[in-house]
């Protein structure tokens, strides 16, 4: 196992030798969603070292984002699910021609520490396991709908209803693992290895509807070559195990 990380990582460092050095470092920001941010986080890492480009990846969300964003952004680049993106371009706020998809979150389930892992392993488990549950919590974001979406192809909208609990302000592990409710639905990747909580696994088949996310250059951004070369750099195969390692699948071949 060790030997094929390193086989991988040497792979990554190789491919990497098309992005040449830059002339001038420029410092970029990168203002991430959260379910993207640990992807990014990678990815922006290899290619600052291997760019000579300073990169500084922040998450942002809800009205420090609409602040930021009303400001003129203060940032190079912005990654979010399509629809937010879609209303950027709108606003003038994002480079029309840059949007890039780059990244696909399938969803996940978790219960508290210790708790029982419930089968999920079919359709007709996964129904089963959601009636059972005491509570449920997932969030008003694409994990979120993508679950209530889910929940309403099996008929239980209504029923399930009275126990669903919708998180705000941070991850649904944290509220998970503070015991706000018995049964968490998120992004896998934010999912697996929170603290205070257990992974069980994906939803089955068609439920598992994964979460798409896309970058774009900032129509402010001071460094638009810079950032035009991470773009670049997120959607080449040499940056495909890099965001796997996160628990995501790249969205481009």
């Amino acid at each position: 196992m060790v030997g094929r990380r390193k086989f991988a990582a040497a792979s990554v460092l190789a491919g990497l030798g098309g992005f040449p050095l830059a002339a001038a470092a420029a410092e970029l920001t990168v203002i991430t969603n959260q379910g993207a941010t640990p992807g990014v986080r990678e990815v922006a890492a290899a290619f600052a070292r291997t760019s000579g480009h300073k990169v500084t990846v922040v998450q942002e969300a809800g009205p420090e984002l609409d602040k930021r964003l009303a400001s003129g952004g203060g940032a190079d680049l912005i990654t979010s699910n399509p629809g937010p993106i879609a209303e950027m371009v709108k606003r003038g706020q994002v480079v029309a021609d840059t949007v890039t998809p780059f990244a696909l979150a399938s969803l996940g389930v978790s219960v508290r520490a210790g708790a029982p892992k419930p089968d999920i392993s079919t359709i007709e488990a996964y129904k089963a396991a959601l009636l059972a549950a005491k509570s449920i919590g997932y969030s008003r974001g694409c994990s979120g709908t993508n679950a209530a979406w889910g929940i309403e192809q099996l008929g239980l909208t209504e029923r399930l209803k009275p126990k669903t609990v919708l998180t705000d302000g941070g991850p649904v592990v944290e509220f998970l693992a503070k015991g706000d409710f018995e049964l968490g639905i998120q992004q896998t990747n934010i999912m697996v290895g929170a603290p205070g909580t257990d992974y069980v696994g994906a939803p089955p088949g068609f439920l598992n509807k994964p979460c798409p996310s896309s970058i774009a250059l900032m129509t402010g951004s001071k460094a638009p070559e810079a950032a035009r070369a991470l773009i670049k750099f997120i959607v080449s195969p040499e940056a495909a195990p890099l965001l796997r390692k996160t628990f995501v699948e790249p969205a481009q071949p």
